[in-house]
């Protein structure tokens, strides 16, 4: 999730409850193999604690695809994701994620350039943009991917309608006539790990990504989470380790307001907490909202 999944973030939720594969936010290939590269880096930023760590990318050009797998490649990374799901309005109208489906000649050279880096490629995709067309799926199923994400919505939807769960054992079929190898993994509005394995079992996925869901549980990836029953104390304390491990990761060189819209995470279920994160709003740095938060602990 873009602005969200960072390494601070993913090292809050590694100790919490370790996921089987962590995503990076998405990155722009175009942006990285551009003089604005050294903006977009920190994106990419991550520890031993976050493995193993999927890049995930977005762009146009595919040249620029081929060079910025490669580098992951060096630099540690254990595969690739292609984003062509991405339903932000600024975004489609560069033609870019989602917008994709529209240009099936254009994916065909994304991916294979992807492909040079010699990491595993997999692909986060909709089921359709306007309406379900599972001859899209079809399609990418043909490009013999490690792995395809299918957050089963169309763009249209956005999140607005309900996830389409039901239609995956269709897109297992096909999976398994297509690119028996392909690993289908299934995503859309899980909230809990009991929920996902559930999912999993009816649909038949081999894998279930959550991504919202971690915003109502940080230990939404393990089937026994203290989460619901954390008091205050409890949850201001992960929230003050997030910072900490903010301050430490970024030295201040880091916009501080990145931090505010994770406040909904901690703060929340408790007498006082919507005045308490009116306050953190007016906090000017990390270390003054760290000061706030353990003096309500």
């Amino acid at each position: 999730m873009d602005d969200v999944t960072d390494t601070v973030f993913r090292q809050v939720v590694a100790e919490c409850a370790r996921p089987d594969l962590f995503f990076t936010e998405f990155v722009s290939v175009d942006g990285l193999q551009s003089k604005g590269r050294e903006a977009l880096l920190n994106k990419l930023k991550f520890t031993d604690q976050e493995t193993p760590l999927i890049a995930q990318i977005w762009g146009m050009n595919p040249d620029n695809y081929a060079k910025t797998s490669k580098q992951l490649y060096k630099m540690g990374f254990a595969g690739v994701d292609i984003n062509m799901g991405c339903p932000v309005p600024k975004v489609i109208k560069l033609g870019a994620c989602s917008a994709l489906m529209k240009d099936r000649p254009l994916v065909t050279e994304i991916i294979q350039a992807t492909k040079q880096g010699r990491l595993p490629v997999s692909v986060k995709t909709r089921l359709g943009f306007n309406e379900i067309d599972l001859s899209w799926i079809e399609f990418l199923l043909e490009h013999q991917l490690a792995a395809l994400t299918i957050h089963v919505r169309t763009v249209k939807e956005l999140s607005k309608a309900p996830a389409k769960w039901e239609l995956l054992p269709e897109i297992i079929k096909l999976r398994d006539k297509i690119s028996p190898e392909t690993l289908i993994i299934g995503n859309g509005d899980v909230l809990s790990h009991k929920q996902g394995l559930e999912l999993a079992a009816e649909t038949g996925v081999g894998g279930i990504m959550i991504g919202r869901g971690v915003f109502q549980d940080p230990y939404v990836f393990t089937p026994k989470s203290p989460w619901p029953k954390q008091d205050k104390s409890a949850r201001l304390k992960l929230f003050a380790r997030h910072l900490d491990l903010f301050i430490d990761t970024w030295n201040g060189n880091q916009n501080p307001a990145a931090l505010k819209k994770f406040a909904k995470i901690y703060i929340n279920g408790f007498a006082g907490a919507s005045d308490l994160r009116s306050r953190l709003m007016d906090c000017k740095t990390a270390q003054d909202m760290k000061t706030l938060v353990l003096s309500e602990v």
